[in-house]
């Protein structure tokens, strides 16, 4: 009881960390913004089309992360049913939606108990599966500095944000905490490394170890770097899209200067990939302000920045409560049919 009672409280205390950081970031948000003038722009020359585009572009995204997970699965000996892993990915997104990071728990917990498999190694197998999104985002970050240099550079000359942020890797504390850190495991280890609590430690991580090196031991390694293209293409392209909906947005579109609009939309793209790493439910706030910034960096105004996260954000937001009400369905007609099997 006290162990459940430890779980709850955890739990609790990281979803309120969650809401609390997301109010605060709207409050960021909508401070300096005029509410009217935003809601004046989405109400008046909004082309919802696009929007709609989006959003079904995004169920393909969410399929195409399920068949690459399935890769991943299928190299541990573990073959749930396609279905299985498409309605765990839309149950995760929707999840993170109201619970911050339990979506991938969760996904990983549902798929670990209906294969009745090692939850570790499916732990492990989608850590693989994020360390992937973050070699691609860092990949594209570089390229974002290489072709959008003298954009950022005249922004940042006008409006200097993020200096300090960059002036913290430079700092001798942040590498000395680091190295500290590391020294303080290392010993730490040393010390107990005969406990029976380190053994199981050590049990875990090797279960662990096994899915996350999934992406090096499969034999489909090419199949996997294709999809994983194919996933953030799908990404780029439904802000892409996105940046036809809007008259603002879309004369960046057609600016031969602007590379037609990939340049700005690459920029905005990269930021709010970068600011999905701030916990908060689904994205809302770190995701919208990231957005604001990548296109004030091309003359677009706050509220015209605001109206096009909050449209973007609301329609995949929709989408995937569409998605998780699906999964629910999808769920129990799938425990039934199991059910009947056994019995």
């Amino acid at each position: 009881m006290t162990h459940n009672r430890k779980e709850i409280i955890s739990g609790i205390l990281r979803w309120s960390v969650a809401a609390a950081l997301t109010v605060l970031l709207l409050w960021i948000l909508f401070r300096k913004v005029n509410f009217a003038d935003m809601m004046e722009i989405i109400r008046h020359g909004v082309n919802y089309w696009w929007i709609l585009a989006a959003m079904g572009l995004s169920v393909v995204s969410h399929m195409i992360r399920a068949r690459r997970w399935q890769l991943q699965l299928d190299t541990l000996g573990i073959r749930p049913g396609y279905m299985a892993l498409c309605c765990s990915i839309f149950g995760c997104y929707a999840l993170n939606i109201v619970f911050p990071r339990l979506g991938d728990i969760w996904r990983c917990t549902y798929i670990s108990k209906r294969e009745k498999a090692s939850f570790s190694n499916v732990f492990g197998s989608m850590v693989s599966d994020r360390l992937a999104d973050s070699v691609t985002v860092l990949f594209l970050f570089f390229l974002t500095l290489a072709v959008a240099t003298s954009a950022i550079n005249s922004f940042l000359e006008k409006y200097p944000v993020g200096r300090d942020i960059v002036g913290l890797l430079y700092s001798p504390w942040l590498w000395i905490g680091l190295a500290a850190g590391v020294i303080l495991c290392v010993l730490g280890y040393r010390h107990w490394r005969d406990t029976r609590l380190m053994g199981k430690l050590r049990a875990i991580i090797s279960d662990l170890w096994k899915g996350f090196a999934t992406v090096i031991t499969m034999r489909r390694r090419g199949q996997f770097i294709l999809l994983t293209i194919l996933l953030w293409g799908c990404y780029y392209t439904q802000l892409y899209l996105a940046f036809f909906a809007f008259p603002f947005t879309r004369e960046l579109c057609v600016q031969p200067s602007l590379g037609y609009g990939l340049v700005p939309c690459l920029v905005a793209f990269v930021l709010s990939s970068i600011a999905m790493g701030i916990p908060s439910n689904g994205g809302l706030g770190p995701w919208n302000i990231a957005i604001m910034f990548g296109l004030a960096i091309y003359g677009v105004s706050e509220a015209q920045g605001t109206a096009f996260s909050m449209l973007q954000w609301s329609g995949q937001t929709v989408m995937l409560i569409i998605l998780g009400l699906f999964t629910i369905a999808w769920i129990l007609r799938d425990s039934r049919h199991n059910r009947a099997i056994r019995s």
